[in-house]
């Protein structure tokens, strides 16, 4: 992957964040909970088991960025004009976002860890997807004045496997896109079944 302006990256990655807030708050917020729980089809997450899906790694991964970050400052970390994604960063970025007819790449098993329940609350979901969202921009501003390459972040997946700050938040917003379009699938769904009965 070339180098990419970090400015660039990050108000790049803030206005895919800021976007998805906006979409969670107005078109998910609006929806009744029957509709947010209705599962597509059996075996399927219904879009706040995908929200909640996204919650259980914002409680991992907001908390280890913010920390890596605050390391960052205190070593006196100053920002440079370009960011290089490693090798494994791009690739775990890249497998995570939609393509751009909204197909994905890959499709892979969720962690025990990360597996939503059945029917999640869905206030409670929302709610805490749309704050980690708000931590989420707070923590790319705060990314302006250090090096996106400084200090490491541990994945979820192992401690011994770790990323830049720049992957990680790269790798996170994939992420957090995959999931988002997945949920308005099933949001589409469902109101495509409930207009048949009709």
């Amino acid at each position: 992957m070339p180098p990419i302006k970090s400015n660039e990256l990050l108000q790049n990655l803030r206005k895919q964040i800021v976007a998805t807030q906006y979409k969670v708050e107005n078109r998910f917020g609006e929806k009744s909970a029957a509709i947010l729980q209705h599962a597509p089809m059996p075996g399927k997450w219904s879009a706040i088991q995908c929200l909640e899906h996204l919650n259980t790694y914002g409680r991992y991964y907001l908390p280890a960025l913010e920390k890596a970050i605050s390391t960052a400052e205190l070593q006196g970390s100053k920002p440079t004009a370009y960011f290089h994604s490693s090798w494994l960063g791009a690739y775990f970025t890249r497998l995570m976002q939609p393509k751009e007819d909204g197909e994905l790449r890959s499709r892979m098993k969720s962690p025990k860890g990360h597996l939503p329940a059945i029917k999640p609350d869905t206030a409670a979901v929302i709610g805490e997807f749309i704050a980690q969202q708000e931590t989420m921009e707070t923590l790319l501003l705060r990314a302006e004045k250090i090096d996106l390459q400084a200090v490491k972040v541990p994945t979820s997946l192992s401690r011994f496997i770790r990323l830049s700050i720049g992957d990680t938040f790269g790798f996170l917003t994939a992420h957090i896109n995959r999931h988002i379009q997945q949920a308005e699938k099933a949001i589409d769904t469902c109101l495509q079944q409930i207009g048949n009965l009709v």
